[in-house]
């Protein structure tokens, strides 16, 4: 094939691509098979491997997740991202549509209505057409980027659907980024089950997911996102908002579904009754519904505090509680061997779901709240899918029992537990059932020793039947003793046995990460490898040494010397590296790269490519990428965005270039971008 032909093949790929993915995430009426799409995306993902260089940022593709990041920038908004007003009284909706009456002084007034999401707000910021960078709401004038993240949700164009309304210059629209309740309880099921302790609300699943570093975690999580209002534009123009709706529609956006144009307040109470009654039938969280003006040229005549617009308001719901009794107070163990305080609750019905427990979170909310077993308190779903308990309920003639303790001794392992902060921690990681099947699954993780086959469903089994008390058992399995497994066909067997074995020889890094250290991430974890190059002279490094290695601080140099010397971790590592045959260091034997000790920092947006790209790079040449300017640092790479790191920079006196004057940087030390 020729160049021009393969770049036309790509381009019509991607173009197929993205139509399905408006069908399949914003419409919900697929055209073809998953199957068919598989074959599509699997022939565009070959195309681009065999060219790279025809590879850009819009491409589907390019919504994997990235390699971990070690920050998440400060980014101006486009526009102020301004909280709204609310109220749960409906009189107060008709002051405020006497207020917009009289502002517009008895010009007609409509008003367009739509769910008000449960999420997260987020700012989307469109360059001609392409995704440039993604904002949290932050403090409504300032967020965090969180581009990378975002570009992993499927229902986000990466690129404005180019058979909608003509594509403007500049587009930043608000949005909502949200988790299903469907898919919420899936997760937290998948959390539970491997020894973590669940989320309280898709809310905080959903923030969670969006501000991870690693956005492969981001990933994985299932995301969605609403579009539902344009900050600012260029390149078109609106006079009513259902109009922006209607773009956003065009441009390959998902809207909230029921938006509806109505002009008096009894239909604004309708329309709010309408989705109250329907509300527990909703797959998602909704804690009222929006009011806004209808028309733009009214809204800037109407303007905003320094809060809020005055030409919206949040209709809210009453928030869903009930009362009920606390039966026992129960104690689970995670997977990093927090012990957490569980109310288990006589049932109830709250907003039409049956609850029967709620988190105490840890010793000192517990004692704060002073919540003690045979209590009746009031517990709420105000957005919460797992309840809080707001009080207790004082009942004068009952006698209270005493307060409840966190057990002395774990009450999985039986070891005695240890205290950091508020909470309480069992210190046998690899003998305390509930924290090994957590271990076994982050031990064989991507960013671990990448077992396939070895996931939380299966890791349970193995510990649940005994066939591994520790890591290093998983070294011994053999495919008879996987059969009697359910779902563990004899292929199955032999694949995971396979993929165990083939892992005895495996990078360091990967090895120090799998085992759990406290506070030892991906990034951390390679650092102690090229640092240290030996599990033997890691073990053995005090404090002072570690703090040596660049960006281990005290507290984590104290943590990592404690894990390393804690009897029953020393002897489970010492039975562990027993059954390895290597452990060793990626580039051993390598030349110092061209950038070799020079320390970086990036700060805003690429637009030749993505910071995790940029990062390594640098990387791949031997420097150190950090998140933050320091007099240690070298280099900081400033983009469209840039924020305070680039005032540190000039503050400190240190080199501040351009993206151009970093990509001759990079031509310099002969680095193929």
């Amino acid at each position: 094939m020729t160049a021009d032909t393969v770049r036309e093949e790509i381009e019509a790929l991607r173009r197929e691509i993205r139509r399905h993915d408006v069908l399949y995430y914003v419409e919900a009426r697929p055209e073809i098979s998953d199957g068919a799409y598989d074959r599509l995306f699997e022939r565009l993902r070959a195309l681009e491997e065999a060219h790279p260089q025809l590879v850009t940022p819009d491409s589907p593709t390019q919504r994997v997740g990235a390699e971990p990041r070690d920050d998440l920038p400060t980014v101006r908004h486009t526009a102020p991202m301004l909280s709204l007003d609310s109220t749960q009284d409906p009189e107060e909706v008709r002051r405020f549509d006497e207020r917009v009456r009289r502002a517009v002084e008895g010009e007609e007034v409509e008003y367009l209505l739509e769910p008000k999401l449960d999420g997260v707000s987020i700012e989307l910021v469109y360059v001609e057409g392409r995704l440039d960078r993604a904002v949290t709401r932050g403090n409504g004038w300032e967020g965090e980027g969180v581009t990378e993240n975002v570009r992993t949700i499927p229902s986000v164009p990466l690129r404005l659907f180019d058979e909608g309304p003509p594509i403007p210059e500049l587009l930043a629209v608000r949005g909502e980024v949200l988790m299903s309740l469907s898919a919420f309880e899936t997760l937290n099921q998948s959390l539970m089950e491997e020894g973590e302790e669940p989320y309280a609300n898709p809310r905080n699943a959903t923030s969670g997911a969006v501000r991870q570093l690693d956005s492969s975690v981001t990933a994985r999580r299932p995301l969605e996102c609403l579009a539902y209002d344009i900050l600012e534009v260029r390149g078109a123009s609106f006079r009513k908002d259902r109009e922006c709706v209607d773009a956003l529609r065009g441009w390959g956006f998902r809207i909230p579904e029921r938006v509806q144009a109505v002009r008096s307040v009894e239909e604004i109470l309708e329309y709010h009754a309408s989705f109250h009654r329907k509300r527990d039938e909703l797959d998602y969280e909704i804690d009222g519904i929006v009011v806004k003006v209808d028309d733009l040229d009214q809204r800037t005549d109407l303007g905003s505090t320094s809060r809020h617009p005055r030409w919206a308001l949040a209709f809210k719901f009453e928030p869903r509680q009930e009362v009920t009794r606390i039966d026992r107070i129960a104690v689970q163990v995670g997977r990093t061997g927090v012990l957490t305080p569980v109310a288990l609750l006589r049932p109830v019905e709250v907003g039409g779901v049956t609850v029967s427990r709620a988190t105490l979170h840890n010793r000192e909310e517990l004692e704060r709240r002073d919540v003690r077993e045979g209590d009746l308190v009031r517990i709420q779903r105000a957005g919460d899918v797992i309840p809080q308990v707001v009080e207790v309920v004082p009942e004068p003639d009952r006698e209270r029992p005493d307060p409840f303790r966190m057990p002395e001794r774990c009450p999985n392992c039986d070891a005695p537990v240890e205290t950091s902060g508020p909470f309480t921690l069992c210190p046998n990681r690899f003998g305390c059932t509930a924290q090994l099947k957590g271990r076994i699954v982050h031990f064989a993780s991507r960013n671990g020793l990448d077992i396939e086959g070895l996931g939380s469903e299966t890791a349970a089994l193995l510990v649940e039947r005994e066939l591994v008390t520790e890591p290093a058992d998983l070294f011994e399995l053999r495919v008879e003793e996987l059969l009697p497994l359910p779902g563990l066909a004899r292929k199955s067997a032999e694949n995971l046995v396979s993929a165990i074995e083939a892992r005895r020889s495996t990078e360091l890094r990967r090895f120090l990460f799998g085992l759990g250290i406290p506070d030892v991430g991906v990034a951390v974890a390679r650092d102690l490898a090229l640092h240290f190059r030996s599990l033997d002279v890691l073990r053995a490094a005090d404090e002072g040494e570690l703090e040596a290695v660049r960006g281990i601080g005290p507290k984590m140099a104290e943590r990592i010397v404690d894990f390393f010397a804690e009897p029953r971790t020393a002897g489970a590592i010492d039975r562990l590296v027993g059954k390895m045959s290597e452990l060793f260091v990626a580039d051993e034997g390598e030349e110092r790269g061209p950038l070799e000790g020079r320390t970086f920092v990036f700060t805003g947006t690429l637009e030749s490519m993505t910071r995790s790209r940029a990062k390594r790079l640098v990387e791949s040449a031997g420097a150190r990428v950090t998140s933050a300017v320091s007099g240690e640092t070298d280099v900081v790479v400033a983009g469209p965005g840039a924020g305070a790191k680039l005032g540190k920079a000039e503050e400190l006196g240190v080199q501040v270039l351009d993206e151009e004057g970093f990509l001759e940087l990079l031509a310099e030390v002969a680095v193929d971008p």
